[in-house]
């Protein structure tokens, strides 16, 4: 069957758009349902080869799990999906080849079919990549007609591309997001410029530490206001040299001088230079390429079960764990002790022992331990 341009329209535009619809697919399905006079279509997604992995499933019409239960008939949709896997791709089948050549197995069928206001139904099976399965069931009150196993032969391809981009997407931005929760756990903002230094992207936590530090909110489409002359300057010579050659090495600057945070700017790979989003305001400038990322640590304290962190970590007591995180943050052992209310002979006696069980040789070294494990991070 050849798709109309109707059917174009009708079909593959909402199909394309639908991993955007809460629910997803949902005026796709919608639409193919009144299309065939079915009473219920879903699709059905499964991740993973493994056929004991969850269905998704997104449907149009009534809830059948539902009725089914109501109907005790709970098991029915469970032992159908027992064939899934073994349906070839892209033919379209009926229930009848689903079920066992039992003439008992296939009245009790009917008879449960129709306790559920069905008396015919159709699939078909689209793979969506190595890991990724789609199944399209369509249902209906009457016999299904050859248009209705034509149409849903002819969809099959494009909900597989659809179903394929959908989830390279969600994975895509369930990703970005990981790694966004990463680098800030780490303790680190970001922020990324066009060629001539103006704002095309920042992280929100770095957004709300600049606007709190300078009194400027960050504004995307414009160059970052509060900068010292220098680091002003540094900025946009960087930016147009990044500009011509994304191979020069990261250069270091810094941004601000109290509190003193020093950046590192690196070209972006021509992958990463997508535009900008938003028109620079007020500017009247054209949306440009992404091509510089400034990374930089973000001024935090240490957090509120930074010590228990420290003794599950370190096996520390927690009288030894509360001395090395001062200590960490810059107190000499007298001030640490005083703090803690412990005699300078007592103090430094803990400390002794907090280096020989860190294998640290000095303050030094505690504070890198410190620092860069997971009592210091956000």
């Amino acid at each position: 069957m050849i798709l109309t341009s109707a059917t174009e329209t009708d079909l593959l535009l909402p199909l394309f758009e639908g991993m955007r619809e809460n629910p997803r697919f949902s005026t796709f399905l919608d639409r193919l349902r009144r299309r065939t006079d079915a009473r219920y279509v879903a699709l059905l997604i499964r991740e993973g080869e493994n056929g004991d992995s969850p269905l998704r499933e997104f449907f149009a019409g009534p809830d059948l799990r539902r009725l089914a239960r109501e109907n005790a008939i709970p098991n029915l949709f469970e032992l159908d999906r027992a064939h899934y896997d073994s349906l070839r791709p892209g033919r379209v089948y009926t229930i009848a080849e689903l079920v066992d050549h039992d003439p008992l197995a296939r009245t009790r069928r009917r008879q449960q079919m129709a306790a559920l206001g069905l008396a015919d139904e159709r699939i078909v099976r689209a793979l969506a990549g190595r890991d990724l399965n789609v199944w399209i069931v369509l249902a209906r009150a009457q016999p299904c007609s050859a248009s209705d196993s034509a149409l849903l032969s002819s969809l099959a391809p494009y909900v597989s591309e659809a179903v394929r981009t959908a989830y390279e997407l969600e994975r895509e931005k369930r990703t970005a997001q990981i790694n966004a929760t990463g680098l800030a756990r780490s303790g680190n903002g970001w922020m990324a410029f066009d060629q001539d230094a103006r704002l095309g992207a920042i992280a929100a936590d770095a957004a709300i530490w600049w606007e709190e530090q300078s009194g400027i909110a960050p504004r995307i489409g414009e160059r970052l206001l509060g900068l010292p002359r220098r680091a002003e300057r540094t900025l946009f010579e960087q930016a147009q040299a990044m500009a011509n050659d994304p191979r020069l090495p990261p250069h270091p600057i810094l941004l601000c001088e109290a509190p003193r945070t020093e950046a590192l700017l690196s070209a972006l790979p021509d992958a990463l230079r997508g535009e900008r989003q938003g028109s620079g305001q007020g500017s009247g400038a054209e949306p440009q390429a992404l091509v510089m990322l400034a990374v930089f640590a973000l001024p935090h304290k240490a957090p509120e079960d930074a010590l228990e962190r420290m003794r599950t970590i370190h096996e520390l007591p927690r009288r030894e764990a509360e001395l090395a995180l001062l200590l960490a943050q810059g107190l000499t052992i007298a001030e640490a002790g005083s703090s803690m209310g412990l005699t300078i002979e007592t103090a430094r006696n803990y400390s002794k022992r907090i280096y020989a069980k860190l294998g640290v040789r000095g303050k030094a070294e505690l504070v890198r331990l410190v620092l860069q494990g997971a009592a210091g991070m956000a």
